[in-house]
């Protein structure tokens, strides 16, 4: 050894070259996470640019009941936010994937949804439903009579509860949509 330097032997090295590799394993993919659209922006998209003033509805009745129905455990929020535009209407609606919200914006309009976007997800795995190949899926979905989806989503490996917090949500904002669109009975 001409130089000085003391050898390192191959072994710590490949102790080394195995922690590195253990910490970059262990680290959740990062890059899911994240705003990939404001609500804000969402909304003035669905309109041209001139969204309509929010609106606001009281979550009480049967159609809360209804909403419990489709997710399966009360929604926990009294009212929501709605924007409305002749039969269109746009909503922001959050549903938990495996641990945490996912923020998804829906357009419904009479021919059932226009648009799903994925705009805040939360959660390290799953986020794969952001993708429009996903979202494509619910364009044109209606509610059948039993508060389903009138079509099948085709599911995605690895992100088993997004696809299934994604399809609630659907369909609550078909449910949402029709109740602020037809005549209503209750007081």
């Amino acid at each position: 050894m001409a130089s000085g330097r003391r050898a390192v032997p191959r072994t710590a090295w490949r102790l080394v070259a195995f922690l590195a590799c253990l910490l970059l394993g262990a680290t959740p993919p990062l890059a899911a996470r994240g705003t990939y659209q404001t609500p804000e922006d969402f909304v003035a998209e669905a309109f041209g640019g001139e969204p309509p003033p929010a609106e606001k509805l009281w979550l009480r009745g049967d159609l809360q009941s209804t909403i419990e129905q489709i997710l399966g455990r009360p929604y926990g929020k009294l009212r929501l936010t709605y924007w409305l535009k002749a039969d269109r209407s746009a909503w922001i609606l959050e549903e938990i994937g495996k641990e945490e919200l996912i923020t998804t914006g829906f357009v419904v309009g009479s021919g059932g949804i226009e648009r799903v976007r994925v705009l805040i997800f939360r959660e390290s795995r799953g986020f794969e439903v952001r993708y429009p190949a996903f979202t494509r899926q619910f364009e044109g979905a209606h509610l059948a009579t039993d508060s389903k989806l009138d079509r099948h989503i085709d599911g995605i490996s690895g992100a088993t509860l997004s696809v299934a917090a994604l399809t609630k949500l659907a369909r609550l904002a078909l449910l949402l949509h029709q109740h602020v669109t037809s005549p209503q009975t209750e007081p």
